[in-house]
């Protein structure tokens, strides 16, 4: 794998944007905390400093050491990298006199100037700071202005440094995909090799070498994740690869069989385990989301472990993490809190004396797609949903139970295939239902009913870090609704979440 371009992470929400960006240009990137950089530079042909919710005034503001990359390497610093790169090298940062938040347009483009070629006049761009640069750091130039920030881009003469206190990651910022490419291929020439073919044959290299004769052992999810892995791993070595398919009782409808046969098909080694019955009976009384997920961790990994020592000689378990686990996992000031546990990270127990293998670690969700693709995977199974790895435990608010699971079964079925039907379901990212501890009042016949709410939700993406809820046409909703109260026994009213990512999460629980 080329480590083409690394990204020194402050903090900032957008930083897995700033990757997704470099990506999507063909360029291999990875991020890094900016206070635990990789110890050896000596592959990477390009640094990006990203933004950050600090001020390079205050004194717990992060200070990273960039004495073996300022002047040595091709630099970019984003928004704070910018406002750091002038504060400690005879600039000044102050506070903004205005707010400088939101959409802004570059009034002044320097002529001739590589790193804004192609780059329109009045060029929208998005700002996110409240500190701005008043005076360049000793060398800058400024390259660029908006009507209100003087200083909204420079470079240092000398060097192949850059600084921009705008995001160019952002959609907002429309010209700013050229921008990253006019730095790393005009400015630094990273070669643009990262495609989907080219990691393929890497990664089932890098596999075989690793692996050799060993056998492997991988838990499938049905999702499109641990499905890529799964074949990726096939390729490599073929029928060592051994795979699990739990159920856990918290799969959608006829998820399980369904599946099982896909798999079947697809020539992978699998054998399916039902163990509903464990995982109810574990989860029973539980309703702390975060308690749900780790009892379904533990439970998984005990049935796991059981089905695992069926077999001789497994040497290695495989997982389907993919890069925003691993990134998440990550704290850029330490250990992060807990927003929710990742069931693909956080290691495993003592008792598995197993050694890890990850394909996909390095992957972001489109790319895993791209690259199952290209493995030549039903494209019906690659545009598959995102499903949470606890199942509907996390779509049942409050406590667990089988009357429960049938009922929100029943709805998601219902939704899910009324939106395949009617054309909907691959303009949306992500879609199920939600049973809500509430009850309400209904009128069913001459009768008056008490029965459960259910909420749906369908959301769109590009990655999951960020999302905006679907406009659904009113006339599906009002046919899913009938449908799904007039079917499902235990429903007399179903509602439409139309809250958006950030400040609402995709999942509820």
């Amino acid at each position: 794998m080329q480590h083409n371009v690394l990204i020194l992470d402050f903090g900032s929400q957008y930083t897995q944007l700033i990757a997704r960006r470099v990506r999507e240009l063909n360029i291999f990137c990875e991020i890094f905390p900016y206070n635990n950089p990789p110890t050896d530079l000596s592959t990477y042909k390009a640094v990006i400093l990203s933004g950050s919710p600090f001020s390079v005034r205050a004194e717990d503001a992060p200070h990273p050491d960039l004495s073996g990359i300022r002047g040595k390497l091709p630099l970019l610093a984003v928004c704070y990298g910018a406002q750091y790169l002038a504060h400690f090298d005879g600039g000044e940062v102050a506070p903004s006199n205005i707010r400088e938040y939101g959409r802004a347009n570059l009034s002044y483009i320097r002529e001739g100037e590589p790193f804004l070629e192609g780059v329109s006049a009045n060029s929208q761009v998005w700002m996110s700071h409240s500190d701005t640069i008043k005076k360049l750091p000793t060398g800058g130039e400024v390259l660029a202005s908006t009507k209100d920030v003087e200083n909204a881009a420079y470079k240092i003469e000398g060097e192949t440094t850059y600084a921009i206190q705008f995001h160019p990651e952002v959609y907002h910022s429309t010209d700013g995909k050229q921008m990253l490419e006019n730095f790393l291929v005009k400015i630094a020439h990273v070669p643009q090799n990262f495609t989907p073919n080219s990691f393929v044959e890497d990664i089932v290299a890098e596999l075989k070498a690793k692996i050799g004769n060993d056998k492997v052992v991988l838990g499938l999810s049905g999702g499109v994740d641990s499905t890529v892995a799964a074949v990726l791993l096939n390729k490599a070595i073929g029928q060592n690869l051994y795979c699990i398919f739990v159920n856990n009782g918290l799969l959608r409808k006829n998820e399980f069989e369904s599946v099982l046969h896909q798999y079947k098909d697809m020539g992978l080694n699998v054998k399916g385990v039902d163990a509903s019955d464990r995982f109810l009976s574990q989860l029973a009384g539980i309703d702390d989301p975060e308690t749900k997920r780790k009892t379904i961790g533990r439970v998984f990994i005990e049935v796991f472990d059981d089905e695992a020592h069926l077999l001789t000689d497994v040497k290695w378990l495989a997982q389907g993490t993919i890069y925003p686990d691993v990134i998440e996992s990550v704290s850029v000031k330490g250990p992060s809190a807990t927003i929710k546990s990742h069931h693909n990270v956080g290691g495993l127990p003592d008792f598995m004396k197993l050694q890890v293998v990850e394909p996909l670690r390095m992957l972001f969700k489109d790319e895993v797609r791209r690259v199952g693709a290209t493995l030549g995977i039903d494209p019906e199974l690659l545009g598959r949903h995102p499903f949470p790895g606890p199942g509907l435990s996390i779509r049942i608010l409050g406590d667990i139970t089988p009357e429960k699971v049938r009922i929100l079964q029943e709805v998601d079925h219902i939704f899910i295939q009324g939106l395949k039907d009617h054309g909907l379901y691959n303009k949306v990212w992500q879609a199920g239902a939600i049973l809500l501890p509430v009850n309400s009042v209904g009128v069913m016949g001459d009768e008056r009913t008490y029965e459960k709410v259910v909420a749906l939700r369908a959301v769109e993406s590009t990655d999951g870090m960020t999302a905006d809820w679907v406009h659904l046409p009113y006339d599906f909703l009002m046919k899913i609704s009938n449908e799904i109260i007039n079917k499902v026994k235990g429903v007399n009213r179903v509602v439409y979440d139309i809250s958006s990512k950030p400040p609402a999460t995709i999942e509820w629980e």
